[in-house]
Order: C-alpha cells, then structure tokens, then sequence
C-alpha cells in the first residue's frame, strides 16, 4: 500500500483539502444528470454513490484524523447510507494508507523525545495496521513481541476545525436544524477528544481488561506505560485475524457461536455492570486467535452510561413496556425523544416512529436466547431504516431530538449487531453475563 509522506495540519490545508473534494462531487453530479438521460435512474444514482463514496474516502483518508473517523463512524450505519458509502467507508476501519518510515521516526521522536531504536531492541517503522488516528506498529524489547500504536500528526489539534467543516453535511444527513444541535456535536467532539488521548487510554483499557477478565473466551493485551506516551501506546503484540477476516474465511459454525457468545456477554456486562461501555464495536478492534478466542483492542472510546438516561433506555427494552402506550410516550419525554415545544402531528409521528423501531430491534431481549444469523431479523431493520430515510413527513420535521447520550450508545448497539450478524452467531443466551 502506498505511504503518505506528510499530512495536512493546519486549518487552512485541511479545508483547502475538503474543498478540493467537494469539487470532484459537483463534477460527478454533473455526469449524472447526463447519465440519466440515457440510462435509467437507479444505474445512474449507483454510479454516483460509488463515485461520490470514492472520491470523498480518497480525500478524508489523506486527512486521516476525526475526518475520517466521521467516516468510519458512518460505515456502521448501514440502514442509512447507500451500500456504495457503506463499503468505502468501512476502509477506515483498520486498511488507509499509513505514514512513511521517515514520517514514523519523525513523528515518535517528536512525542517521545527519543528515537525508537533508543527505546526497543527492535522497531519496524513500517506500519502493520493503518486506521483512522493512529497506525500500529510491531517492536521488541527484552524478548517480548509489542505493538507500539502511533498518533498521527495534528490529529488532536484538529478535531474542532475538522468537525466544523462536516458539521454542515452531517445536519442535512440526519435532518437536525436548531441552535440545541450543538449538544450532539459536543458529544461528539468530547469523544474524540478523548480517543487522542493516549494516557487515558491506556487508564481506561487496564480498568476494563480487570474489570472483564472473568468473561470466557475474551482476551485483553497488557499495556506499558514505560514505553507509551500522550499520543504513543505500546502493548504486547496479540496474534490473531481481525473479526471480518476471520468471519470470511470461518466455516465453523461452533467456533461462530463460541466468539459471538463472549462478544455479547462481553458487552451486556460493561453495560449493565459497568455502566460504561466500548462504544467503537467495529471488526478492525476486534482479532479472533487460533484457539478461537476473540481478543478486544483500543479502548479510546469508552461512554459512560448515567442512570438517568440507562434507566428509560432499558425500560424500552421491555415489551410490556413499549406496548403500555401511556408508560411508553412518558419514556419518549424522558429520554428527550418528544419535545414540549412538539405540535400533535409530531408526536404522532415520532410515537410511531420509535414504537415500530424499538418493537424490532428490542427483539433479542425479549427471548431467551437469540439467532443472530436470522437475516430476515436484520433485513426487516434495513427496510425499516430506508422506509424512514425516504419519509417526505419526516424530512419536514426538526431531527434534533434525543439525549445526546443516544450518539454513542445506539452506535454500540447497532456495531454489535452488526459484528454478531457478520459472525452469524446463533444460540446466544441474552442474559448470560448475569451467570458469570
């Protein structure tokens, strides 16, 4: 794969950057006009997707940073992106053009003040694994394998700006409009903040590697604050295929069950023992080993769950409650899903909107156990998802609405799903996590 040799960090070369991008698409939409004239629509509107999707990747992924982090982030939203985006995006999980060796040497000196030769026995400035912050790679010292995790450059610096930029897209993607639609961007900022913040990492991934120990089959590296910094991790090397890799190649459907059940059980414990959870469920930060083991990577997005959003969110998991019409609209008001400020059409709209949502995709939690290979469970989410993303009411209507704890939590709920479908996982005890 081809390396990058410098990355854009001020605010005025990464616009000038998205600029440049925003002009391929014009040019792509000017095709498409012509293209529909003499093919019909839907071939059309796919060349365009893939196009678009092509072009916007090529050019977030040489901003690397929250930018393309956006765009790993929307990947997980199958439901709402066309396919075209959804399978470019997904690049940005754990396969971009990673830092050349100089840029790697010049960049560790810079965050940890020494040459990485000064540090390890051994160090491989050529990139292992290239994702949307940082790019790993593999080191020795004393006799022991590690992989050493780089930030890279302006990344940090960066988030506000770049977030500023994709702001525009995002409100016109999901509909928000008002002032109040700050809280979500915050959210979003604080996170990301966060994920740059490589001592806390480090802090949040030994809690949780104690924390979640006792849980089968689930392996966590240990981590040297020795030879990490603010922006640099080192870890020991863990041998394994990343989740999408293993599931491509994987016929065994024993093995399937065995990692889904420690995925799930691993996540129903975080969520409600916790009260915090791994909020980045995507395959890149997930390896399953040779003795089918599923090993957690990356713990820089963790989202702390308060009760009171925890409580009326898991009170709609219930299908007592999500049928008690009166119990169920009170929750909606809680969980800031209806507005004081709504008219009648609104709340009728919305009502409906997430009783038809939460009576599908609760489903798992009102069983026992649970298939997660039955693709007519998640087909039915994916027509449920297109019949609201092409709804002429709901365009109409202001999308901010919703704590703006719902960003991170529903992220990790529809990643999961989607990690335990790919495994297509079957058999899972739901409530497991309480036996362990």
């Amino acid at each position: 794969m081809k390396t990058i040799d410098n990355i854009p960090t001020s605010k005025i070369q990464r616009a000038t950057k998205l600029v440049a991008t925003g002009a391929k698409v014009g040019v792509n939409y000017l095709k498409y006009y012509g293209d529909k004239i003499v093919n019909t629509p839907e071939d059309a509107k796919a060349r365009l997707d893939k196009s678009n999707a092509t072009d916007i990747y090529d050019g977030l992924k040489k901003l690397k940073g929250s930018a393309l982090k956006v765009a790993q982030m929307l990947s997980m939203e199958k439901s709402i992106l066309p396919q075209a985006y959804v399978e470019k995006f997904s690049l940005a999980q754990f396969s971009v053009p990673p830092l050349s060796p100089p840029l790697v040497i010049k960049t560790f000196k810079k965050y940890f003040g020494k040459h990485p030769n000064d540090l390890f026995d051994t160090f491989n400035a050529t990139s292992v694994n290239a994702a949307s912050i940082g790019q790993v790679h593999i080191a020795t010292k004393n006799g022991k394998k590690l992989a050493v995790k780089i930030q890279y450059p302006g990344v940090a610096e960066s988030i506000a700006s770049d977030l500023a930029m994709v702001k525009p897209i995002a409100m016109s993607m999901f509909n928000i409009k008002g002032k109040d639609s700050d809280k979500y961007f915050k959210e979003v900022e604080n996170k990301l903040t966060e994920e740059t913040n490589y001592v806390l990492e480090i802090q949040q991934s030994k809690e949780i590697a104690k924390d979640c120990a006792h849980i089968p089959n689930l392996l966590f590296p240990n981590y040297y604050e020795a030879y990490s910094s603010e922006r640099i991790i080192t870890m020991d090397y863990m041998k394994g295929e990343h989740l999408s890799e293993f599931n491509a190649s994987n016929t065994n459907q024993e093995k399937s069950n065995k990692i889904g059940q420690a995925l799930w059980d691993f996540y129903m414990f975080q969520i409600h023992k916790l009260k915090k959870v791994h909020a980045d469920p995507h395959p890149g930060n997930f390896l399953v080993n040779k003795e089918g083991e599923l090993i957690a990577l990356d713990f820089g997005c963790m989202k702390t769950i308060p009760m009171e959003f925890y409580t009326p969110y898991f009170e709609l998991a219930k299908a007592e409650n999500i049928n008690n019409k009166d119990y169920f609209v009170s929750k909606l008001y809680e969980l800031e899903i209806l507005r004081e400020d709504d008219s009648k059409d609104e709340i009728a709209f919305f009502t409906e909107m997430f009783h038809d949502m939460l009576s599908l995709f609760t489903q798992p939690f009102h069983q026992d156990t649970f298939d997660f290979s039955d693709a007519r469970f998640f087909g039915k989410i994916a027509e449920l998802g297109e019949r609201y993303s092409k709804s002429t009411d709901l365009k109409k209507m202001n999308g901010n609405r919703g704590s703006k704890h719902f960003i991170y939590i529903n992220r990790t709920f529809f990643g999961l799903y989607n990690l335990m479908f790919d495994l297509k996982a079957q058999n899972i005890k739901i409530n497991n996590y309480l036996n362990l």
